[in-house]
């Protein structure tokens, strides 16, 4: 199983809020509907006035991934959504290969 890792953040509570409200309700149902998708978690941290997401996501092999990012599996997909109401997020993410 493959780890895909995310960093997003958003400059204030309202953005990290509509964030949040984006990934439940439209990114994380869109990944279910995916061949090969294992689930995700999202992880959230307030520090100062700013809020970081790290999102996590599995998946069965790198093909999978394909399937979600398209040809280059090394560059994030942020959505115009995200885009929007978050004020800094990398535009690449990290595979981990999952130790059990």
């Amino acid at each position: 199983m493959i780890a895909r890792l995310w960093r997003g953040v958003a400059a204030d509570a309202a953005s990290a809020d509509a964030y949040q409200r984006h990934v439940t309700t439209s990114v994380l149902p869109e990944l279910r509907r995916i061949a090969g998708h294992r689930g995700a978690k999202v992880l959230r941290r307030t520090e100062g006035n700013g809020t970081e997401f790290l999102v996590l996501t599995f998946w069965d092999s790198m093909d999978a991934i394909r399937r979600f990012a398209g040809a280059d599996p090394e560059r994030a997909v942020v959505e115009p959504e995200a885009r929007a109401v978050l004020s800094d997020y990398d535009d690449f993410v990290r595979h981990y290969e999952v130790q059990e």
